[in-house]
């Protein structure tokens, strides 16, 4: 997650980190993850990234990001046991674009929890496909990527990972809603079969931020 912070200040800690990753990630390229839209739990069929359409985006779509945004997330409490019992919790953040759109970097901090994270999104000009990286504080780890790309207005990424040592398939999307507004969703598979969205963001884009 998706996929923020209240100031400037922060995009030049986002500034030194990616000295730190995009070697790594650009590397990586070369050779994880929210509110439903009403209170029940998402499942729907998986659909392996193999299956999904190829991606027709650019180095520019993630351009909506950048600056500074205001986020409303709402994530299941208990995740993968069918619950509809959701936290919701703001988000703030803030994006920029280095190397002509090739990485997008994002720093989203979360005041009423304590912690932050930094997403890091790599383009494969030659596949037309995302990378997405998140480092949380939390750990100081970066999770394993999802990849994928847009159609028109909607972006859906894939992955493999764990939650709490389970393995997982993980599914982010992001939809711009236009007027400066966008939905990023996180879900997890558990069974192959069905997904259960358990985080989402609406973000809305500070004007002049």
């Amino acid at each position: 997650m998706q996929h923020t912070h209240s100031n400037r200040g922060r995009g030049s800690r986002a500034a030194r980190a990616i000295t730190l990753v995009v070697a790594m990630t650009t590397l990586a390229c070369a050779s994880g993850r929210s509110a439903p839209p009403s209170t029940s739990t998402s499942t729907t069929p998986v659909a392996p990234m193999s299956n999904a359409a190829p991606a027709t985006g650019d180095v520019h779509d993630f351009d909506f990001l950048n600056g500074e945004w205001t986020g409303v997330n709402r994530r299941l409490k208990v995740r993968g046991v069918g619950s509809n019992d959701w936290d919701e919790f703001p988000g703030i953040g803030r994006g920029i674009s280095y190397v002509g759109g090739v990485v997008h970097v994002e720093e989203v901090s979360f005041p009423t929890k304590g912690w932050s994270g930094l997403t890091i999104r790599v383009f494969d000009l030659a596949k037309r496909q995302w990378a997405i990286y998140w480092i949380s504080s939390k750990t100081g780890v970066m999770f394993p990527p999802v990849m994928g790309g847009f159609h028109g207005d909607r972006a859906e990424f894939y992955g493999d990972d764990e939650d709490d040592g389970r393995p997982v398939k993980v599914r982010f999307t992001w939809t711009k809603l236009g007027g400066g507004r966008a939905r990023w969703e996180q879900a997890f598979s558990y069974d192959g079969g069905a997904w259960e969205t358990n985080w989402t963001n609406e973000v809305t884009v500070t004007p002049g931020g």
